[in-house]
């Protein structure tokens, strides 16, 4: 195994009930993502309830709460413990490697060998940043969000943030309310409310079995794995982070940034079109919510339907910006991440750089994912996601390991 995340917990769990032999890579202490790569104020977009692990949940006292980091890892930490999980701590992989009957895994602790790997190294090892980034004029700081810990490490003046997904948003209402004025480059992007009907958007994703839709049974899953995140925030008022409520406090929304040339930032027209495809995608989930508890006779236990406003966007939002002006200070770039497969040594990459995999399963046998968006469920990325998808794949290991042996 390598990685000791939640979802390399989550295996390493099944593979012990199992009695299947393994150990677990960690390139630095478990949990290590959490530590190391969020900025200080972020909380876990999903309540505290919906944080379950193979024989492990929640246990306190506010379950519609959301973790803030450290609990977190004190979470992840506690369940390692618990599951009496065979980590090794920094323990980075250099490479991973074919080798008779199996695999070679070189660390910088020392050389292993097995029969089978499971990826459990996460999504989001590395910033996505655009190559339109080296066009940015020097005097503009730049910063990705993998870096971003809190406004303090930025210039006084105003700031743009690209990318409107979850983090893009989040760090939006942070920077501006810190005082420094923010305009926000929106692209293609997923709005929902924090709560609807009462009830937590991800308490209807689970109960209404959205969450466990099968990456077999959606027609285009390479498209859905693209999808950028819901817009979501767990703070403790639970309120709903959109666009709406940026420009509410003086964010300006502008488009997606289609390039920086001659010192002046340049924005699609889609702004309009893209904002009203969220609105009418949401819609329709809440659509479905709605059908759905009617169908279980749950109308009159719930409060009853509503809509958000639709997302309000000026008439003629600017195409352009000059950056030489000095009105923008920094810019943030919100705009996703990648996995980080400098080591791997086993020829199972596309074009992008992804794993090509059959819901977790690759083509070179013996070798597994984990973590990954919908990998083999809507809910693979999350916490509550990593349980199911590690029976699964800990059922086809132990079958290929029995195979193998015969």
């Amino acid at each position: 195994m390598i990685g000791a995340g939640h979802a390399g917990l989550a295996m390493s769990r099944c593979l012990t009930e199992r009695s299947i032999d393994h150990v677990v890579l960690e390139r630095g202490e478990v949990a290590n993502s959490w530590r190391t790569e969020r900025w200080d104020s972020l909380r876990l977009l999903t309540p505290n309830w919906q944080s379950r692990l193979p024989g492990f949940g929640y246990e306190g006292d506010d379950p519609d709460g959301y973790r803030t980091i450290p609990e977190v890892v004190d979470f992840l930490s506690r369940y390692a413990e618990m599951i009496a999980a065979p980590v090794q701590t920094r323990s980075r992989v250099s490479s991973l490697t074919p080798a008779d009957k199996g695999f070679a895994v070189v660390t910088q602790t020392g050389s292993w060998r097995c029969r089978a790997v499971v990826l459990a190294t996460g999504a989001c090892n590395i910033a996505r940043v655009p190559a339109i980034a080296a066009a940015v004029p020097p005097h503009v700081a730049t910063i990705s969000s993998m870096d971003y810990r809190n406004p303090r490490q930025l210039d006084e003046g105003g700031v743009l943030v690209v990318g409107a997904s979850a983090t893009g948003t989040q760090l939006a209402d942070e920077i501006h309310r810190s005082g420094r004025p923010v305009t926000l480059s929106v692209g293609e992007h997923v709005r929902a409310p924090r709560v609807y009907r009462g009830k937590d958007i991800q308490w209807w994703m689970d109960a209404t079995g959205l969450h466990d839709e099968r990456y077999d049974a959606v027609d285009d899953i390479d498209r859905v794995r693209r999808l950028p995140s819901l817009q979501l925030a767990g703070s403790p008022e639970r309120r709903t982070l959109d666009l709406n409520a940026l420009t509410g406090i003086g964010v300006r929304l502008v488009g997606r940034i289609a390039g920086i040339s001659e010192g002046k930032a340049q924005f699609s027209g889609s702004l309009h079109n893209n904002c009203a495809m969220a609105d009418l995608k949401m819609n329709r989930l809440l659509g479905t919510i709605d059908e759905w508890a009617t169908s279980k006779g749950l109308d009159g236990e719930v409060d009853p339907p509503h809509r958000l406003a639709p997302t309000e966007v000026e008439s003629a939002p600017p195409l352009g910006l000059d950056l030489q002006a000095g009105r923008i200070r920094t810019i943030l770039w919100a705009t996703g991440y990648r996995p980080d497969y400098s080591w791997l040594e086993v020829p199972i990459l596309d074009r992008k750089g992804q794993v090509r995999h059959d819901g977790g399963v690759t083509e070179h046998p013996g070798l597994y994912l984990m973590g990954m968006q919908f990998l083999r469920r809507r809910k693979s990325a999350l916490i509550d996601g990593a349980g199911d998808d590690a029976r699964d794949l800990s059922d086809h290991l132990a079958a290929y390991l029995k195979q193998a042996s015969i």
